[in-house]
């Protein structure tokens, strides 16, 4: 989620959003990385939006913040749209990381898919965006996968886990640290439409969850079809 700001003057629209983290991981290293990726790859493409006549650039600036101890009301009575929400922990249930939906500003990342470069973080708020999964998962022959493509994608043998495996099994689907945004990423935003008010708009929407510690399985409450 975020608040786009439009400067008729310089023909620029920029989304601003801020980045608030908090959970039992969460620290100010990963917090600047979540950041850093939002913003260096969502502006690498350097996107244009036609309004009426003219042409603007879209700029994103991304602020972050980290908030190990934040409080719940914080967050489900918050009205800053700027604002984004992610609990990290070291596991979470799916096995992946998620944000409310398409259009949000809470959401629930797993450690293990924050290494540098993995694209998670520019993934998941693409969807805060109001973005969502391509509906043809299968892009072989057709280059880099976009930013918005999910994990099981199939891809040419490049972009994969290990290009020595066929397409579709264990390895042989899309890597996501090969994900990039592009123009037409920027395009899909769909920013002509917003309804400027003072020249600010809203991208996305409230969902204000506080996510509460999500808790491993107990194998030992497991029954034997469980197992």
């Amino acid at each position: 989620m975020g608040e786009a700001e439009i400067n008729a003057f310089n023909k620029t629209i920029i989304i601003h959003s801020h980045i608030i983290t908090y959970g039992n991981v969460a620290n100010e290293q990963l917090t600047e990385s979540i950041r850093d990726e939002i913003e260096t790859m969502w502006n690498e493409p350097q996107g244009f939006i036609n309004i009426k006549r003219d042409s603007f650039l879209v700029r994103f600036h991304i602020t972050s913040e980290l908030k190990p101890f934040i409080d719940i009301d914080e967050i489900v009575m918050n009205t800053d749209a700027c604002n984004n929400y992610f609990r990290i922990e070291e596991y979470a249930s799916g096995n992946i990381s998620f944000v409310d939906g398409p259009g949000s500003n809470t959401g629930y990342f797993m450690l293990e898919n924050l290494y540098k470069g993995s694209t998670t973080a520019a993934h998941e708020y693409g969807h805060t965006l109001g973005l969502e999964h391509p509906f043809d998962l299968d892009i072989r022959g057709k280059g880099v996968p976009a930013i918005m493509y999910p994990r099981g994608t199939l891809v040419d043998a490049q972009y994969q886990y290990d290009p020595s495996k066929p397409a579709g099994v264990k390895g042989g689907t899309m890597h996501p640290m090969y994900r990039k945004v592009f123009k037409e990423d920027i395009a899909a935003l769909r920013l002509e439409r917003l309804r400027f008010k003072n020249d600010k708009a809203v991208v996305g929407d409230f969902t204000n969850v506080y996510h509460q510690q999500h808790g491993r399985p107990n194998p030992n409450n497991m029954t034997a079809d469980a197992l």
